[in-house]
């Protein structure tokens, strides 16, 4: 699988990577074993990029990950994790996790951006996934912590960054305005754009895609399926965008989409992956997989990629900005 380097750092991603929020029991429960056989499957599949999260099923998907890597050798694949929020015991339990994962409820989340709330998650991250360094930290949806995420967070991670305890630094979030300040105002060297540039929503060349190449930082493209109106080869009314029921109207366009697609051979999922390549900022897709089954199919799909065609067909018809 072809690798992008990060701009200005040693790293580079393969293009497709794992993203570990499902193996933390996102929206519905995944055995250990169901969870170990997708991070194989990732491998023999040629990925070496895996990210998680504290936040992801509180703990469970870093220490799934790591149980899953371990063994592997270090050197050949990127990991990456994320600060933000410290989990810490839930003094008030009600059974299950609130925040979308199928966890008992025994910890929750602290938000904390300080100097020491990040080597504390760091800290506490290493130990979960049972390894000694992680290759990229990203700053967690500080949405509403910014002040606090630039002053002191991204200052920390600099710090690691240039004492060579960590590879590369960025901010991961759902939005792009202030991925836009991250790449403008802060030693970030990239982001992790969640849905903000998909074949239904290219709000970020409005910001983050122009600032990135301005000031040669990298972009890590995630939720390419928009939540999974563009998951399956033909969108149906019910599907989800953005994690709510999909609007009417970006249903019909996201079927428009797929009819283009199919006569030039290829597929709307397809095409989901292959978009985000087509600015040169972005270095990897990553995307979320609960099964072999699924990681096998998307592995197999970067791989096919998409004619040229395809583009300029989409925009003509105005259904691709």
């Amino acid at each position: 699988m072809n690798r992008r380097t990060i701009a200005d750092t040693p790293l580079a991603l393969t293009g497709l990577g794992f993203g570990g929020s499902v193996i933390g029991n996102l929206y519905r429960s995944v055995s250990d074993g169901e969870a170990e056989a997708a991070v194989a499957a990732a491998w023999d599949a040629g990925i070496r990029y895996f990210d998680t999260a504290p936040h992801y099923g509180l703990g469970l998907s870093e220490r799934r990950l790591g149980a899953a890597l371990r063994g592997r050798p270090r050197d050949e694949y990127v990991l990456s994790s994320k600060v933000g929020r410290l989990l810490v015991p839930n003094e008030a339990p009600e059974g299950r996790d609130s925040d979308g994962f199928d966890v008992p409820d025994d910890l929750r989340r602290q938000w904390d951006f300080s100097r020491d709330g990040v080597l504390r998650s760091i800290e506490e991250s290493l130990n979960r996934i049972g390894t000694d360094h992680l290759d990229i930290v990203y700053v967690h949806d500080p949405d509403d912590h910014w002040r606090q995420a630039a002053d002191e967070a991204m200052p920390t991670l600099a710090q690691l960054r240039d004492e060579g305890v960590v590879g590369a630094i960025g901010a991961g979030m759902n939005q792009s305005a202030m991925l836009t300040r991250f790449l403008r105002e802060t030693p970030a060297d990239l982001v992790m754009l969640a849905g903000r540039y998909t074949l239904l929503d290219q709000g970020a060349l409005d910001d983050v895609l122009p600032a990135a190449v301005e000031h040669g930082k990298s972009v890590v493209a995630v939720g390419v399926f928009n939540s999974g109106l563009l998951a399956g080869d033909r969108p149906a009314s019910g599907m989800k965008y953005d994690y709510r029921d999909a609007p009417a109207h970006l249903v019909a366009r996201a079927q428009a989409i797929a009819e283009v697609c199919e006569q030039h051979g290829t597929t709307l999922p397809a095409a989901a992956i292959a978009f985000p390549f087509t600015h040169p900022a972005v270095v990897n897709v990553t995307l979320g997989m609960r099964t072999p089954a699924q990681v096998g199919r998307n592995a197999e799909l970067y791989r096919q990629g998409v004619p040229d065609a395809l583009w300029a067909e989409l925009r003509s018809r105005e259904l691709l900005g």
